[in-house]
Parts: structure tokens; C-alpha cells; sequence
């Protein structure tokens, strides 16, 4: 009887360990208007341990990203860009992080983002 729960359990770990995808792709949208921006988010994006990939496009704010789901997950991605003063859909930087960006990157106030033709 223990030899059978013993390789349940063990079947049951590796089908979990396999499902979880080394190079998951994503994409998410996350505010900006500038190519200072696009470094902004992309540097926090890969310094985010298991991030593979990320590039941002500056005309349709899509993040495109490869991950490994296995070291890490959207929201702590997100919790990362957000960190360094950009919103995504789920997650809104705070107004201290927010007041890092260049003011030039201002993209919550309309002046900035009409001098930029967005």
C-alpha cells in the first residue's frame, strides 16, 4: 500500500513540474510613450529572474515576453515594471514610483503624451 500512494505522490509532482512551461509567452499592455520608456520597461521586465525576453512597442504598449513559468509568473513581471513607475492593465504604479520617470515619460499627463503624437 505505501509503494502505491509513494509512486502517486511521485506522478503526481512530475506532472506538475511538466506542465509548467520553460518558454511561455505572454503579452501584456503597460503605459509609456517614449523610447526612454521602452528601455525602462524592458530593463525592469528582464531583470526579473526566469524573464527570457521582453520588448515593448512604443505605438500599441504591448509587452511581448518569454518566460520560464517555472522561476516566475505575469503578475511578479508585472510587480517589477510597475516598481520602476509604469502602469500595466492589472497593476497601477504608485505615485512615488510614478514620480521617477523622466518628465518627458510622464504618460498620465495629456500634455506629455500630445507632444509625443500619441
Amino acid at each position: 500500500m505505501k509503494k502505491i500512494i509513494v509512486v502517486i505522490v511521485v506522478m503526481v509532482l512530475g506532472l506538475s513540474t511538466y506542465a509548467q512551461n520553460k518558454n511561455a509567452k505572454a503579452s501584456i499592455e503597460v503605459d509609456g510613450v517614449c523610447m526612454m520608456c521602452k528601455e525602462r520597461i524592458e530593463k525592469a521586465s528582464i531583470m526579473t529572474k526566469g524573464v527570457k525576453s521582453a520588448v515593448w512597442n512604443v505605438e500599441t504598449h504591448e509587452l511581448s515576453l518569454i518566460y520560464d513559468e517555472r522561476k516566475t509568473d505575469l503578475a511578479t513581471i508585472q510587480k517589477s515594471i510597475v516598481a520602476v513607475g509604469h502602469d500595466t492593465k492589472e497593476i497601477k504604479a504608485t505615485e512615488e514610483a510614478y514620480g521617477t520617470v523622466h518628465p518627458c515619460c510622464r504618460y498620465r499627463d495629456d500634455k506629455v503624451v500630445d507632444d509625443h503624437g500619441n
